[in-house]
């Protein structure tokens, strides 16, 4: 399939595209909203640098390299996209009215030309993996110098690649620079066709991952509070409706050894609040929300972290932490948060969104992978037991956060050596 055909293909999905956002709207009040900017209606202004994050995990990965961008060229106007209202709220936290903001547009013909003609971008980054043909294409075809900073290609996505190379390849070959994370996503990327000259191996943004001290005293503070000195407090954090049941059999089987554990559950998404909410109450467990405000006392067994922003807090003021997404064929999410904060991290087999990251904790003894509720419940308990073993994984998580920091440096560097 080449550029035409895929474009001519998306325009018959279109009313499935509507269908999605209506399921969507349903679940979560947030996809009600700024349709318009969806299909490149939006009113726009010119800007200088257009920088797209996809959601909150890059978004708060790019934010420390988008303030030294700004901090760099004051005279520049920059625009910040997202696709996810949790992104959206990210950018308008941390960079306020400093960006122009808006949802990305669908990857449309008529609905790209259309927000590019509007914000006529000279310099285009693009986050993680975020590749779209229509997007590029017509970015480049403004002359626009599009950038991937902290790629990342699992090789499950570029077996995908592969297999639509006349649509992959054209496509990948308009990348000036690709600021990858590690030698073996470099070398997937050279088998696709980009240029080894327009490769970097640079490291993660998200090793970067700063903690703010009121953040760890705040955690620390709230965890006083709830009183259960000497018993394990773990957190199952982003995960997904087809891994509630698993967490909650887990901890029903620590609660076993460990009568006053507390389970912290924080769902990916906003609309899965209340589904865990019920999951939770129909497995027979005390629960508490904390969206709610819910006392926190002896007789609660699972606290739902129902928030949006508080994860990082959750993990610090917890002693163990599984990583969603990895229960279920989601490819997982980020283990690096709760590993900065020191905690021994979990994760299901299905962590190939992050498979370096995983291999780099794992090898020094940070991370283990559990295959379902009672391999999980078994080396939660084994961890709370042993003390030594314990400090020990806590250690080797914040070395291996610590070791591979940099890429923030690095990244930055490159993109305005482009921009100069």
């Amino acid at each position: 399939m080449n550029r035409t055909l895929y474009s001519l293909f998306l325009y018959l999905l279109l009313p499935l595209v509507v269908i999605y956002l209506v399921f969507r709207a349903i679940k979560s009040p947030d996809y009600r909203r700024r349709w318009s900017e969806r299909f490149g209606f939006a009113k726009l202004k010119p800007t200088d640098v257009l920088i797209h994050c996809v959601s909150m995990g890059e978004t708060l990965a790019a934010v420390p390299l988008i303030k030294q961008l700004i901090a760099q060229h004051p005279h520049f106007a920059f625009t910040v996209t997202t696709t996810s209202p949790t992104g959206s709220a990210e950018v308008i936290k941390a960079l306020g009215d400093k960006v122009q903001h808006c949802y990305l547009p669908f990857d449309f013909a008529y609905a790209v030309k259309h927000f590019l003609r509007q914000t006529q971008p000279k310099h285009f980054i693009i986050m993680e993996t975020e590749l779209w043909p229509n997007l590029l294409h017509f970015a480049n075809q403004q002359g626009a110098t599009i950038v991937l900073a902290n790629a990342r290609l699992s090789q499950k996505s570029a077996d995908k690649y592969a297999k639509k190379r006349r649509l992959s390849t054209p496509m990948l070959k308009l990348l000036a620079l690709v600021l990858v994370q590690t030698q073996a996503e470099a070398e997937r990327f050279i088998a696709l066709g980009v240029d080894p000259q327009n490769l970097k191996v640079c490291g993660s943004l998200k090793f970067d991952l700063t903690i703010d001290p009121d953040k760890k005293q705040q955690a620390l503070q709230m965890r006083g509070q709830w009183q259960r000195s000497g018993t394990p407090i773990w957190v199952a954090g982003s995960v997904h409706p087809g891994e509630f049941a698993t967490i909650l059999a887990a901890h029903k089987q620590l609660l076993v050894s460990f009568p006053n554990a507390l389970l912290i559950m924080a769902p990916r998404h906003p609309e899965q609040f209340n589904l865990a909410a019920i999951t939770v109450t129909q497995a027979g467990l005390n629960l508490a929300r904390r969206s709610m405000n819910d006392e926190v006392n002896l007789d609660t067994q699972v606290l739902l972290g129902d928030t949006m922003g508080e994860l990082l807090m959750l993990y610090g003021a917890a002693d163990l932490a599984f990583v969603g997404g990895t229960l279920i064929e989601g490819g997982g999410h980020n283990p690096l948060e709760p590993a900065a904060m020191g905690l021994p991290v979990f994760v299901g087999p299905n962590h190939w969104n992050f498979a370096e990251i995983t291999e780099l904790l794992a090898n020094a003894g940070g991370l283990q992978c559990v295959a379902g509720a009672e391999e999980l419940a078994e080396f939660l308990a084994a961890k709370w037991r042993n003390p030594a073993e314990y400090q020990q994984a806590s250690d080797a998580a914040l070395a291996v956060v610590s070791q591979n920091r940099g890429a923030l440096t690095k990244q930055f560097s490159f993109i305005d050596s482009l921009m100069a």
